[in-house]
């Protein structure tokens, strides 16, 4: 069982596919980078695993548990969470 999983995710935008069948995993204790040019969906993986954005297609897992579906405050309570680069007060 993986740390922390993604299976598959997709999200389309309209017809712009902004993630397409991304998978990856991280084993507890592993640290891991996610990279790419601008506009690769780096920031759109990252707001589909907190649910900012709903999940076109796939599914996310932590700790063993499907998370994907979950409300954003649940993904949180859980132990995930976010910040921006740049801060709006």
């Amino acid at each position: 069982m993986a740390f922390f999983e993604t299976k598959e995710i997709v999200k389309y935008f309209g017809g712009l596919a902004a993630v397409n069948g991304v998978s990856f995993r991280v084993e507890q204790g592993q640290i891991c980078g996610l990279i790419g040019p601008n506009g690769s969906g780096k920031t759109t993986i990252f707001n589909l695993i907190n649910s900012y954005f709903p999940l076109t297609k796939g599914e996310i897992f932590f700790k063993g548990e499907k998370i994907s579906g979950l409300k954003t405050y649940q993904i949180c309570g859980k132990g995930i969470g976010r910040t921006f680069q740049v801060v709006k007060p």
